[in-house]
């Protein structure tokens, strides 16, 4: 099965498949894959009787056969797209088209947070006579590397710690991370570099009160500095809910313990084993010789027992805010 960028690349090398079968659960690449075919495989002038739009709820299927079976006028190509085709009935009935393709039709069926069913004889013709995509998720500890090679392939650099932020801020939604990245090309020309001040500038994420800073603080045993930011959060819920922070320090700490389980471990070992830049690798060194193994497993204890406080357990009432703080005197004690 066809990786993302290589179906790209095979696009821009004008390399078509009779029939594209795009389904998953990340509408993303789904999404980037059928934009692509629609705008750049036919110029604008052959678009108007060249190019077809079907939706799977309202389409009908002998529709679609029909406009596949026609040839395209004056140009190479025709293109058929049918967005939401998880929703398209009568399926079965493409299997005679399937069979014998036509080629100078592009099909291209977009199906959104879904898998079509494998045991059927139409989706297993698609797959022999065409290519098939799945779009699977990305997970929040891949989303920095994700955004490092999305910006690379713009033509743009960006620093570690800029894109722990942005990845960090939006979490692991790829459409809404590429438009809020696809601001800061606006600011940043090709071959330019993104740092964490122009993260703050344009996307306006506080490069100073976050959690990556809040960790940073907590690993130093800063307790100035991370009753700072635990205080910023209290203030700011909406953008900093307790839940994730208490989640993220609990990974953090994590993180940490296996540190003292692989000590023999290279840096570059430590970063592929708890999922980070080897950039950020120095400050969990620095944490590792702030908190004995005994303080990084009592932390996690805290952090479950604050937890269960925020949802009310064997606790009286008490403001989030309130409860960060508490939490972090514990630890840094």
């Amino acid at each position: 099965m066809a990786t993302y960028p290589e179906i790209i690349n095979q696009l821009k090398n004008k390399q078509y498949q009779p029939v594209y079968l795009l389904y998953g659960m990340e509408p993303f690449f789904i999404d980037k894959i059928t934009d692509y075919i629609t705008d750049n495989v036919l110029s604008e002038a052959e678009k108007g009787f060249n190019q077809s739009i079907f939706y799977g709820r309202d389409a009908q299927v002998g529709a679609i056969i029909e406009t596949a079976k026609r040839y395209p006028m004056m140009a190479e190509k025709q293109v058929i797209i049918v967005r939401e085709a998880q929703d398209l009935k009568q399926v079965d009935a493409l299997e005679d088209y399937m069979i014998k393709p036509v080629e100078s039709t592009i099909l291209v069926f977009a199906f959104k947070y879904k898998k079509p069913d494998g045991r059927k004889k139409v989706f297993k013709l698609m797959k022999k006579v065409g290519l098939a995509f799945e779009s699977k998720p990305i997970y929040d500890n891949q989303m920095q590397k994700w955004i490092e090679e999305y910006i690379h392939t713009h033509h743009r650099r960006i620093s570690p710690k800029a894109s722990m932020l942005i990845g960090e801020y939006i979490g692991a939604n790829l459409s809404l991370a590429s438009n809020e990245i696809d601001k800061l090309f606006i600011t940043i020309p090709e071959g330019g570099s993104i740092d964490d001040n122009t993260v703050s500038e344009v996307i306006g994420i506080n490069k100073d009160f976050n959690n990556f800073e809040f960790q940073r603080a907590i690993g130093m045993k800063d307790a100035r500095k991370a009753m700072q930011i635990a205080m910023y959060f209290g203030a700011h819920q909406k953008e900093h809910p307790l839940v994730v922070v208490l989640g993220i320090l609990g990974k953090y700490f994590s993180n940490l313990i296996l540190m003292y389980f692989n000590p023999k471990a290279s840096r570059n070992d430590i970063a592929r084993m708890i999922g980070v830049s080897p950039y950020f690798v120095d400050e969990y060194f620095t944490a590792k010789s702030r908190f004995t193994a005994a303080g990084a497993v009592r932390a996690i204890e805290l952090i479950r027992e604050y937890d269960l406080k925020s949802k009310g357990v064997n606790a009286a009432q008490t403001a989030p805010g309130e409860l960060l703080k508490e939490l972090v005197v514990k630890i840094l004690a």
